[in-house]
């Protein structure tokens, strides 16, 4: 073999590595194995280290759940108690699948502000959202500046992730009882929320290349087709489920199938048992999600980390 030869054979070896590069994606729901009612919460682990929870809500116990580890950023989507985290499971697996254990409150805090307090991580949010963060951060001797604003058509780049906020029509009120005092108190008897603006969804491009839609809380938008698919080209979407709350498995598979149009997807918010012993329950909004859905759809399981590559094909730990 002659020096060019093995030059060539050298720099195809050392290329490899880079090519099987994957983003790890973990559930972390409310049961080992399964596919539960709250389950929201997804870690996304970069090649080169950097980890972004997504929507922690009530089925991360907290700052001290072991499953959580190193957490440089947090993305929370909107305000309300089972993404911002009003209350949380006691451990890991408490409780039963239908009928966790969610007794911790987490109030007047939240469950993400109370872990990225822990684990000194960034909270990156849209809208007015930032102010709040920054306010409870501050209140309990955090760095306010820890909270991060990527408003509609910018974006914040973070440990090598990009992250940009994009539509989300939901409703994106503030629980009184985080705000408290007297205020809180005659907002409650009101019954009115406070106002941080507008519901997000994100798109995150991680250094392998991958680009990741997260739906958050939304309804069919152009903004799926125009932007998502348009401009940002993702190739992995976490699309909601759960029907009467966010979109149906109708309308969850038209978004996928005629707007984004990714390579694969994650199920995500199905407000229902959608597995048992860790297989799709028949008759569930799981099992019709997944037999409209034109792409390969990947169920959450909790704990069982899935690897894809920066096509958006799930390469690992799949069924």
């Amino acid at each position: 073999m002659n020096a060019i030869h093995r030059i060539a054979s050298v720099a195809a070896l050392l290329a490899i590595p880079a090519l099987a590069q994957t983003v790890k994606v973990t559930p972390l729901g409310g049961i080992d194995g399964e596919f539960c009612p709250q389950d929201r919460a997804l870690i996304f682990e970069d090649p080169n280290g950097t980890r972004v929870l997504y929507d922690p809500g009530r089925t991360v116990a907290g700052a001290t759940d072991p499953r959580l580890g190193k957490i440089d950023v947090i993305l929370v989507t909107h305000m309300h108690g089972d993404h911002l985290g009003n209350a949380h499971n006691k451990a890991p697996n408490s409780g039963a699948c239908d009928k966790p254990d969610t007794s911790v409150s987490a109030m007047p805090n939240s469950n993400v502000v109370n872990i990225a307090l822990a684990k000194k991580a960034k909270i990156v949010t849209g809208s007015e959202m930032p102010p709040f963060f920054a306010a409870k951060l501050k209140a309990n001797g955090g760095n306010p500046a820890d909270s991060m604003l990527a408003r509609f058509g910018g974006s914040v780049t973070v440990g090598g992730v990009r992250i940009a906020t994009v539509t989300a029509l939901h409703s994106n009120g503030v629980d009184p009882d985080y705000i408290g005092g007297d205020l809180g108190k005659a907002m409650k008897e009101a019954g009115i929320a406070g106002d941080v603006g507008l519901a997000t969804g994100y798109v995150l491009r991680f250094t392998t290349g991958l680009v990741v839609y997260l739906s958050g809380d939304t309804g069919i938008t152009a903004d799926q087709d125009l932007v998502v698919r348009g401009h940002y080209n993702a190739k992995l979407a976490v699309m909601n489920i759960g029907d009467g709350f966010t979109t149906g498995p109708a309308e969850a598979s038209y978004v996928i199938n005629m707007l984004v149009k990714p390579a694969s997807v994650i199920a995500s918010h199905a407000n229902e048992v959608g597995t048992v012993g860790g297989k799709v329950r028949a008759g569930s909004k799981t099992e019709a999600f997944i037999k409209a859905t034109q792409v390969p759809v990947h169920v959450p399981l909790s704990g069982k980390t899935m690897e894809f590559d920066a096509n958006g094909k799930c390469t690992a730990g799949c069924a």
